[in-house]
């Protein structure tokens, strides 16, 4: 990047669906430009997971918000963290508001260091950081999401159906793009990337094309109000 756009720091926001590819994008961003990377989706796990292995009690809002204004980027490198035990305290955790505040503000801590960072989520652009240099909505239709949940399942050894997937993928649509508090949705400003007929080479190599002409184009402005 060039000089001008590292005044501040190079915050990339990348949101979309399930299984879209957006994980896989973020992590290969971050390693491209140099900068962390977190994947949101990670954080409520983790303090589920703290929660279970000291003996809490999931359900205690007190206990919960107090380990997450303590969180430290290190607890989400757990690898139990991507499993279906972790994914179900972290849906007990969620419900309490004082968590998510204090993830917010973890979450903005985290993009705020320079260099900057790359977060991936479902309101990285709309409610995290609204202000990030480079905003990229990555989707994909509900067919090619299934496809690729299905196939990686079973290359697991799992069976399992893929019309099941594509009904819970739908679901899943449609209940976070309705819920109150922070629905999925692509920023006003984000730019689309459909990732329904590119392989990952194709998808990565777009993303970097967004980052570099946003982020570019972000300098040019930057520089002219400073004239």
């Amino acid at each position: 990047m060039d000089a001008e756009a590292g005044r501040k720091p190079l915050v990339i926001a990348i949101d979309g669906p399930a299984a879209a590819g957006k994980g896989t994008i973020a992590a290969r961003l971050a390693e491209h430009f140099g900068l962390p990377h977190l994947d949101t989706g990670l954080l409520y796990r983790a303090i589920g997971r703290i929660m279970a292995d000291r003996g809490f009690d999931v359900d205690n809002e007190e206990i919960a918000a107090a380990i997450a204004e303590n969180l430290d980027p290190d607890d989400l490198r757990d690898p139990r963290l991507r499993g279906h035990e972790a994914g179900e305290l972290a849906s007990r955790v969620a419900v309490h508001r004082n968590v998510r505040a204090a993830l917010v503000r973890f979450q903005r801590e985290f993009a705020g260091r320079p260099p900057g960072a790359v977060l991936d989520g479902r309101d990285i652009g709309t409610v995290i950081c609204p202000d990030a240099t480079v905003k990229i909505f990555v989707t994909a239709s509900a067919e090619e999401r299934a496809r690729r949940r299905t196939d990686e399942l079973r290359a697991k050894g799992r069976d399992i159906d893929y019309s099941r997937i594509l009904a819970e993928i739908r679901s899943r649509d449609e209940r976070d793009s309705s819920r109150a508090t922070a629905p999925l949705k692509a920023a006003e400003d984000a730019a689309t990337l459909d990732t329904s007929e590119l392989d990952r080479e194709a998808a990565f190599a777009e993303a970097v094309a967004i980052v570099l002409r946003v982020a570019g184009q972000a300098a040019q402005t930057a520089a002219v109000r400073r004239a």
